[in-house]
């Protein structure tokens, strides 16, 4: 009688254990397993989103230094140089190496819109808003009645609107006023803010401003921006004007010029000795004296009756001005056609003429000597007062890009070298225009390839 409780009471227990759910401990091990899994999955691309985003900063950084870096180099070969282009060779432009990374300075062909030449660009090469004539602008490519009378009445001192043109009464009435500036223009987008003018007519198609026919810029309508799909890049007027161009009234050596005008007799014997010598010398020196005033030095060229020969060593030491500065003359040594098209009576033959006749020896080129053989005298007297062979300000379009492809940066700056260092004195940042460059370069840069096979792998003309 005593065995029986014990049998009752172990048959609960044992249906309790067999009521167990079976395998409990492997669904809960399997839920902490996936439950780690995706934390370990997680964090994972945490970190990858992390490191990628430490990784861009890193090429952004690279990029921006690599900028500066070039910002420097463009500094460093202008000094010194009294007036004078530097040469591709003395200034290399294409795919400079920065560390991992390098830069490029790039500049428009006027040419052919399906490549881009590499080089600073001298300013004095174009015509300056802030001192060209009407006449002078007018003959831009282009160039309205509207367009040219709007630069006048903006720059000029007076509140009277020229034909055509516009004052204070015409901008405080737009929808956002603002007054005329009546003083000069000092960038090249502040022509945006004058009647008239638009992005479109300062960069024509050109809208992310690399000088080439990019595929969007040639389907009409189909993409932005707004073309003609002609095939061919409407540039606008942008690369043929500047507002920075001036230089110093003195000689290549930094000595302040003789103006044979008002200058002593023996000042002017001084100065004309440097060139001419013996009885020839007193003949040129008389002549000097009794033919003042010269309108400038190449009528001095004409009514001394100088040799070419005679002039060349002279011609950068005389002046017919007593200003410090002289604003706006072109340089007839690297001009483009549309700037030298715009000097006064100058004809489509007068143009080709003085680009065939231009000298390839950098001591000649940093002169007008040579203008006198180019040109008939009637011309040449009457582009003389508005020409030079010298430039101190130049603008350089710079690209670099870090050794990963990761970050690009693009500027535009504009340094003058007429102090000594040369100095920035306008940098605009163009990096949301984008690469414009080959993209085979981003590409084999992302793709892992070393700069140096990159660069290697292009052909010449996109390197």
């Amino acid at each position: 009688m005593t065995t029986r409780p014990a049998q009752a009471d172990s048959q609960p227990h044992e249906r309790r254990h067999r009521r167990r759910p079976a395998g409990t401990v492997l669904i809960v091990t399997m839920w902490l397993v996936v439950v780690l899994a995706g934390l370990v999955l997680v964090l994972a691309r945490t970190m990858r989103v992390e490191a990628g985003a430490s990784a861009n900063v890193v090429a952004a950084q690279q990029a921006a230094a690599i900028e500066q870096g070039a910002l420097q180099y463009v500094l460093a070969h202008v000094a010194e140089l009294q007036g004078r282009m530097p040469s591709e060779q003395d200034m290399p432009c294409q795919a400079v190496q920065v560390g991992g990374g390098a830069f490029w300075i790039f500049r428009a062909d006027p040419d052919d819109d399906r490549r881009c030449l590499y080089g600073i660009v001298d300013e004095a090469s174009k015509v300056n808003l802030n001192v060209a004539t009407v006449e002078a602008l007018l003959k831009l490519p282009e160039m309205t009645n509207e367009l040219a009378a709007g630069i006048i009445d903006w720059r000029d001192a007076d509140s009277d609107p020229t034909p055509e043109g516009a004052e204070a009464e015409y901008y405080l009435l737009l929808p956002t006023p603002y007054e005329c500036k009546n003083a000069p223009l000092e960038t090249i987008e502040e022509l945006l803010l004058i009647n008239g003018w638009s992005p479109e007519v300062l960069f024509g198609e050109d809208t992310n401003r690399n000088g080439l026919l990019d595929d969007n810029e040639n389907d009409s309508d189909e993409t932005d921006p707004p073309d003609d799909g002609d095939g061919t890049l409407d540039r606008g007027l942008v690369d043929f004007v500047t507002v920075y161009s001036a230089e110093p009234n003195t000689s290549a050596s930094g000595q302040r010029r003789v103006n044979i005008n008002q200058a002593n007799t023996q000042d002017v014997t001084d100065v004309l000795a440097k060139g001419i010598s013996g009885d020839r010398l007193a003949e040129v020196v008389v002549l000097a004296r009794r033919g003042r005033p010269f309108a400038n030095v190449l009528d001095f060229y004409f009514r001394a009756g100088l040799t070419s020969e005679e002039f060349a060593p002279i011609v950068d030491l005389i002046t017919t001005s007593n200003d410090r500065n002289l604003r706006g003359l072109i340089n007839v040594n690297t001009a483009s056609r549309e700037a030298l098209a715009s000097l006064p009576q100058l004809e489509e033959t007068d143009v080709d003429a003085l680009i065939a006749g231009r000298p390839e020896a950098s001591t000649e080129a940093s002169t007008i000597a040579w203008v006198v053989v180019a040109l008939a005298q009637e011309k040449a007297l009457a582009i003389g007062s508005y020409i030079t062979g010298r430039s101190f300000q130049f603008s350089a379009n710079i690209v670099s890009v870090s050794g990963d492809g990761r970050a690009m940066r693009r500027c535009r700056i504009v340094v003058d070298a007429r102090t000594s260092p040369p100095r920035v004195i306008y940098r605009q940042d163009l990096t949301p225009l984008g690469w414009p460059l080959s993209l085979e370069i981003i590409d084999g840069l992302r793709a892992g390839t070393p700069m140096e096979q990159v660069i290697e792998s292009l052909p010449g003309e996109a390197r």
